[in-house]
């Protein structure tokens, strides 16, 4: 057992997500992203992989946006890995070009939190990329999947899940 230091980051519990062991989310964090020559092959398309990189950027951002912030949930010890990815590629995107990360929560069972992406077009005429992304609690000290959400966890997901009415 670890004794809280002061400068330890605190979130509050909440109880309002105690009572839901399986919610919908609906509304849609939006993330806007330009094509940078980093994020290309040597013909100036989206390599693969930087698409997945921008889907974790949205959630980590759409938590930020609701008072989450990634790195105090590691410092409380709770660690959010993938434990699956499915990602569906429809169309490429080229050097220059901006294009919108959309990304919401699918729904929670347990400690299984599944995200939902789109990567579309800055006026949503074209769709780039479908996916849906999978993670679980995870207990940092003794690298184990918890058995139910941590405090702050549900806090942040009541938050969503309130945004959504």
């Amino acid at each position: 057992m670890t004794q809280e230091t002061p400068s330890q980051p605190k979130l509050p519990p909440t109880s309002a997500i105690d009572r839901v062991t399986k919610a919908k989310f609906d509304n849609w964090f939006e993330y806007p992203v330009r094509v940078q020559p980093h994020h290309t092959d040597y013909g100036g398309i989206v390599w693969h992989g930087t698409y997945v990189s921008w889907m974790e950027e949205a959630r980590v951002e759409c938590l930020r946006s609701i008072g989450i912030d990634f790195a105090d949930l590691v410092a409380l010890g709770c660690d959010l890995p993938v434990v699956e990815l499915s990602v569906r590629y429809h169309r490429s995107l080229q050097l220059g070009m901006m294009a919108i990360v959309k990304t919401r929560m699918l729904e929670v069972t347990g400690v299984r939190m599944n995200w939902e992406y789109k990567i579309v077009s800055t006026d949503e005429q074209e769709l780039y990329i479908t996916a849906q992304v999978t993670l679980v609690a995870l207990d940092r000290e003794r690298n184990k999947i918890m058995r139910q959400l941590p405090p702050a966890v549900k806090d942040a997901l009541a938050k969503i899940s309130a945004s959504n009415k």
